[in-house]
């Protein structure tokens, strides 16, 4: 589920993601870089895919993806600043080799990115959650469900119960859906009988992660991604407990009016989940495969 308040300040701009890349993901000092990047560079076009493409999009030789890159490990900046890394930006770069495109990233908050689609970008993809809303203005192809997970230290030697939270001390980044939901649930408690939750939010989440490692919180909520991505990123120091909670799928989302594009990102996206290119990605960024969709279906309603 896409943050409720975006982790930065974005200004508008043109960042380009360029295909074929070598994987970035490097072990030093016994912890794992923060770029988990994937080498797509073996990804081969497909002429009867690319074929679909309508003849505005083909003749530019360009792909260009709207995205907030405010959003590990999904969509974010890497140690340089400019560069867009995730397996969003990914799987960018791999829709781009079976179209015979370059992608481009265009990258701005995430309010602005929908209505940039089918105007100054041709696709959006950027953690969108396939809404009724959104499929009322907008196709969506599915690729991935995402919900909420808890992360404790490896082996809860604390003994938290993810069904059981009342009166527990949980870290959460702030401005997320997982803080509103814990803190309807401290309130839930109460109105129990029960002892309050103690939430410690944190302005970002590698702050919560630490905190958890670090023993000041028993168990950390947020997006099963980003969960997973962050017992990654700790070489596995860290472990999800109880499962993914309310997974919903995202899609790409794409103009209304254009469905040509929809059918060519469509057939790409299901060539990449069956030639398993996609499956690889989120397995590079810590993501647990039990997270990909396996069929590209546009616009699902559930």
């Amino acid at each position: 589920m896409r943050r409720i308040v975006a982790a930065g300040l974005l200004a508008t701009l043109a960042l380009t993601a360029c295909g074929g890349g070598s994987s970035t993901t490097q072990e030093s000092g016994g912890s794992s870089t923060t770029d988990r990047s994937y080498d797509v560079s073996k990804v081969q076009k497909v002429d009867e895919i690319a074929a679909l493409l309508p003849a505005d999009v083909a003749s530019t030789g360009k792909l260009v993806i709207a995205e907030a890159p405010d959003y590990a490990p999904a969509e974010f900046r890497a140690d340089d600043l400019k560069t867009a890394i995730g397996y969003d930006v990914d799987l960018g770069k791999a829709l781009g080799k079976v179209l015979g495109l370059e992608p481009e990233v265009q990258a701005a908050e995430f309010a602005s990115l929908l209505p940039s689609i089918g105007s100054t970008t041709d696709i959006g993809i950027s953690s969108f959650t396939i809404t009724p809303e959104r499929t009322a203005s907008y196709n969506m192809v599915s690729y991935i469900k995402v919900g909420s997970s808890f992360a404790v230290q490896k082996g809860n030697p604390e003994g938290f119960d993810p069904d059981s939270i009342c009166g527990t001390t949980i870290g959460v980044q702030t401005g997320t859906y997982q803080e509103e939901e814990l803190a309807k649930s401290s309130e839930d408690c109460v109105a129990a009988g029960k002892e309050a939750i103690e939430v410690l939010s944190y302005g970002v989440q590698s702050d919560v992660t630490t905190n958890l490692t670090g023993g000041k919180v028993v168990a950390f909520y947020a997006d099963s991604t980003v969960a997973d991505y962050s017992v990654a990123l700790t070489n596995e120091q860290l472990e999800v407990i109880g499962g993914v909670r309310d997974a919903a799928p995202q899609g790409i989302v794409i103009s209304k009016d254009d469905e040509q594009l929809t059918a060519a990102i469509q057939a790409a996206v299901q060539q990449l989940m069956d030639d398993g290119t996609w499956s690889a990605i989120l397995a590079s960024w810590g993501v647990d495969e039990s997270a990909a969709v396996m069929t590209a279906e546009v616009n699902p309603t559930a």
